[in-house]
């Protein structure tokens, strides 16, 4: 999607990657291992209908732990959006931090909101008309912590999920 395009955006739909867009199956870095979630790209170009950027906020441990490199995270967050171009579809962004769990002040890690603070500055997004999808407690305290709606997914179908925000939220 080319710069101007974004710039029209004011609304987004923070998405965490893992348990949320596929399987988690623990330290995902090959593209061979990834499998959608039933309805997640649907729901991605549901919401692209509805005029959101769709951003990607994640914790990738697995680079700090010395799992795989920082260039696999970017390879891989590529063929996501390689994908999803045969769906006519895609990810605007990727944010992640590579940092480990022992959560200090300067980490990006969530439940700090510094990832999509980071991409509101960034796209000039309005927060009120933002939201997040994550399927563990952090990506909700993540989505208060950034002063934006957090809604907590069971890991079924993310299409059905994005649909009932719809609902919830009047989109």
């Amino acid at each position: 999607m080319n710069q101007e395009k974004i710039k029209n955006f004011k609304k987004a739909a923070f998405l965490d990657r893992d348990g949320v867009i596929n399987k988690d199956i623990g330290y995902l870095y090959k593209p061979e291992e990834f499998i959608w979630i039933d309805g997640a790209i649907e729901a991605i170009n549901y919401l692209k209908k509805k005029e959101f950027m769709v951003i990607v906020i994640t914790n990738q441990s697995g680079v700090g732990r010395g799992f795989y490199k920082i260039e696999d995270v970017i390879n891989l967050h590529k063929w996501i959006n390689r994908e999803l171009k045969k769906f006519n579809t895609n990810i605007d962004d990727f944010f992640f931090s590579a940092d480990l769990p022992s959560f200090s002040k300067n980490s990006r890690r969530k439940p700090s909101p510094k990832m999509i603070d980071e991409a509101i500055s960034k796209y000039a997004l309005n927060r009120s008309e933002c939201f997040m999808v994550g399927d563990k407690k952090t990506d909700l305290e993540t989505a208060k912590n950034a002063k934006i709606k957090g809604f907590l997914f069971d890991g079924e179908n993310l299409l059905n999920k994005i649909m009932n925000i719809s609902k919830q939220l009047n989109l």
